[in-house]
């Protein structure tokens, strides 16, 4: 894996993360299914920034974004469902925000178009 990837992982994962338990906090307000919709809705839009930041820093080109975007919610969709099963305690949700960038990494891999 190349310096780029690793790069690009740290960014989706850490911002991810970030988003998503800022969207539990404030969904938190609004009880158990705000935490959760908040989570969801911080999950995506985390996914969307991060790699907008990381084609700013030249570590996605711009034609897989798309690609990438699907990947990184398709791997936050099975993090959700990772986390939401063993939230007894924090290091299996913690961990599971990889998933996301794995996904993301694969979109970016295996989607977009290719150069020539």
């Amino acid at each position: 894996m190349s310096l780029k990837n690793v790069l690009f992982f740290i960014i989706v994962c850490g911002l991810d993360g970030v988003c998503i338990f800022l969207g539990s906090v404030l969904g938190n307000s609004m009880g158990r299914t705000g935490l959760f919709a908040g989570a969801v809705v911080g999950g995506i839009i985390g996914v969307a920034a991060a790699l907008l930041l990381a084609a700013r820093f030249n570590l996605l080109d711009r034609s897989r974004y798309g690609a990438a975007f699907l990947g990184g919610v398709a791997g936050f969709g099975v993090a959700a469902v990772i986390a939401v099963n063993n939230l007894q305690g924090p290091v299996i949700p913690v961990a599971s925000v990889g998933l996301v960038g794995v996904g993301a990494i694969l979109g970016k891999a295996f989607g977009g178009k290719r150069a020539a």
